[in-house]
């Protein structure tokens, strides 16, 4: 096979994806970097993506990375059915939706990941971190809800870019138990991308490895395994309350940068 995604099941980037080619019915190979976060070298992902972040795309001999750059590729190679709305201004608001899932939403649940599976943090300082999250959440809620209006998709009449831009964030809240209420219009549009099977699959994928999560923060006290504070990741965490976290773990020596290209 030809197409190969490099991801992690629970990264939304990666979701991302996924779903998009998965609703083209394009055929891919999912792939798992080797030893991903640990820092130790997979040549063939770096190759694809030098950074280091998942997901990158492997198409024949052509490389790509970033998830919104590898949604554009996918767009434009295998149109149908289209993913982006048709106007200029539905285009631009599917972006903006994408944007704000990936750079304020994603830091939340990557935060409340650091607590629960990395615990980074406890006791009372978790909790306060914890609580930040779960208004921060809310208040993005409120905007999502603004965003889909009377509409039955994010993107309008059909199932598209906007909607698998937010889908991935809002299951790994409710994984994380600060999902929207079941009965609001927000909860009901999730229970309506959830029964799309390739939302289903990549939700699948993502419980098969939720087990493996238990010990990993054994991995992170051994410096073995190393997470990256990327930029909004970053900021999030010293607004949140846990500038104690990122300076620990810079101590520790078990968090990590994206790549520097060369």
């Amino acid at each position: 096979m030809s197409l190969i995604v490099y991801e992690h099941p629970l990264s939304p980037y990666a979701q991302k994806v996924k779903i998009a080619l998965d609703e083209k019915s394009v055929a891919y190979e999912a792939r798992m970097p080797t030893a991903i976060g640990s820092g130790q070298l997979d040549q063939s992902f770096l190759k694809s993506n030098p950074r280091g972040e998942v997901p990158s795309l492997i198409d024949g001999e052509d490389a790509i990375f970033d998830s919104t750059i590898i949604l554009e590729y996918i767009e434009d190679k295998w149109p149908n059915p289209p993913m982006l709305p048709k106007t200029p201004l539905e285009r631009a608001r599917a972006r903006t939706i994408e944007e704000v899932m990936d750079t304020s939403f994603e830091p939340i649940n990557w935060g409340l990941g650091e607590i629960k599976w990395f615990k980074r943090a406890e006791g009372e300082r978790a909790r306060a971190i914890e609580a930040r999250a779960s208004a921060q959440a809310r208040g993005l809620y409120e905007w999502l809800t603004r965003q889909l209006g009377s509409r039955e998709w994010f993107n309008g009449d059909r199932f598209g870019w906007a909607d698998l831009s937010v889908v991935p964030y809002l299951n790994g809240a409710r994984g994380n138990g600060i999902g929207p209420d079941e009965g609001s219009k927000l909860g009901q549009w999730l229970a309506r991308a959830n029964a799309r099977e390739s939302v289903a699959k990549s939700a699948r994928a993502a419980a098969a490895v939720i087990t493996s999560m238990t010990q990993v923060h054994a991995a992170i006290e051994s410096g073995f395994f190393k997470r990256e504070y990327r930029d909004h990741r970053l900021e999030w965490m010293i607004r949140s309350g846990g500038l104690d976290v990122v300076l620990e773990g810079l101590q520790k020596n078990n968090i990590r940068f994206s790549n520097e290209l060369r």
